[in-house]
């Protein structure tokens, strides 16, 4: 899924906290959109792999929150839902597409890797790809409560990463063929820094 699904993903955890503690509501939104964005760091350094963690991060997400009910304070409250949201992150990936430079093409059978299990998850492609219309659908429901409910920033940044969003799954096609074309231009001693769905453009 697209980064921008998981941020709003991300944020949506935190309208619990809005409609029961208005006064960590802001620190809860940008935990859960950075939590949301966090995952993906890992783009150019064994992507869903390094910081995807789809058995434990659900599990330290249960305890962050077990914490944030007991002693909740602004620094618990913002833990727990940005935990929850890089959790969420892992434990969706799997319903995309898999780690290839043009997942459409449905090549890959790898979409998240468990450390637990010690191997990679296969992707469901439920949403066929990131970037697919069905990602943007998805991306647009989950922002709708986040728009009606945020008025000032919240609904501000949320309008703007709907924007580009839309812009994303108009080229994703193409930008794949730009990608590769890049990758083409890499000298030879950096092919190993290159993403693994680069090296053989």
């Amino acid at each position: 899924m697209m980064a921008t699904t998981h941020a709003f993903a991300g944020m949506a955890l935190a309208l619990p906290v809005l409609a029961t503690a208005p006064e960590f509501a802001p620190a809860a939104f940008v935990a859960g959109l950075v939590g949301g964005l966090v995952p993906d760091l890992d783009l150019y350094a064994g992507h869903r792999k390094t910081l995807h963690y789809p058995v434990y991060a659900p599990i330290a997400a249960v305890l962050a929150v077990a914490m944030a009910l007991l002693a909740p304070s602004t620094a618990t409250v913002a833990l727990a839902v940005g935990l929850a949201a890089a959790a969420l992150h892992a434990v969706t990936d799997v319903a995309g597409g898999g780690l290839e430079l043009r997942p459409w093409l449905a090549g890959s059978e790898r979409a998240v890797y468990s450390h637990y299990h010690g191997r990679w998850i296969r992707p469901r492609r439920w949403i066929r790809y990131d970037g697919a219309p069905e990602d943007l659908a998805l991306a647009g429901f989950v922002a709708a409560p986040l728009i009606a409910a945020g008025d000032g920033p919240i609904g501000t940044v949320t309008i703007a990463l709907l924007g580009v969003s839309t812009v994303y799954v108009l080229l994703r096609k193409p930008l794949a063929t730009v990608a590769e074309r890049l990758a083409g231009l890499v000298p030879p001693p950096l092919h190993p820094y290159l993403p693994e769905r680069y090296r053989g453009a």
